[in-house]
């Protein structure tokens, strides 16, 4: 009798710590890269960064902020035309790119122009995950990526 009541406790044990892994699949797991601003020539800046995703479940950039800039916001381009964006979706096991001429990061009512080989920090925020702190290095005004973005 033992035995069978044994194996019942094993059996409900082990099903216990599969559940602990999440029903959901997985979190999101970001992280950033190929982030760069182009100097400021006004009081305004533009910032471009990929976020990379490779967890298995979605989430959204839903806000930015910085201490070098009154409001940064989101920005996406549709239709050609520029417009605010109140998030972007990064996709599980996907990227969300931030580059010129697409979606990117408007830096508003600069308290100081950053200059280039200076670096920004940037705080991003996600509907889901944890914010995460960027330095954005600070690059020639007409500053063009190898990467295309």
């Amino acid at each position: 009798m033992r035995r069978p009541a044994a194996a019942a406790l094993v059996v409900a044990g082990a099903l216990a710590l599969a559940g602990c892994g999440g029903s959901d699949g997985g979190a999101a797991e970001l992280s950033v890269g190929s982030a760069y601003m182009p100097q400021p020539v006004s009081d305004m800046a533009a910032g471009f960064l990929t976020i990379t995703n490779d967890g298995a479940s979605a989430d959204r950039l839903t806000s930015v902020s910085s201490d070098i800039a009154d409001q940064v916001t989101v920005h996406e381009t549709v239709d050609g035309a520029m417009q605010e964006a109140e998030a972007l979706d990064i996709p599980a096991h996907g990227s969300l790119v931030l580059e010129s001429g697409g979606s990117h990061l408007m830096f508003e009512q600069l308290k100081r122009k950053p200059k280039q080989g200076q670096k920004v920090s940037v705080e991003l925020r996600f509907a889901e995950s944890d914010p995460v702190t960027v330095e954005i290095p600070v690059k020639p005004a007409t500053y063009t990526p190898k990467t295309g973005h």
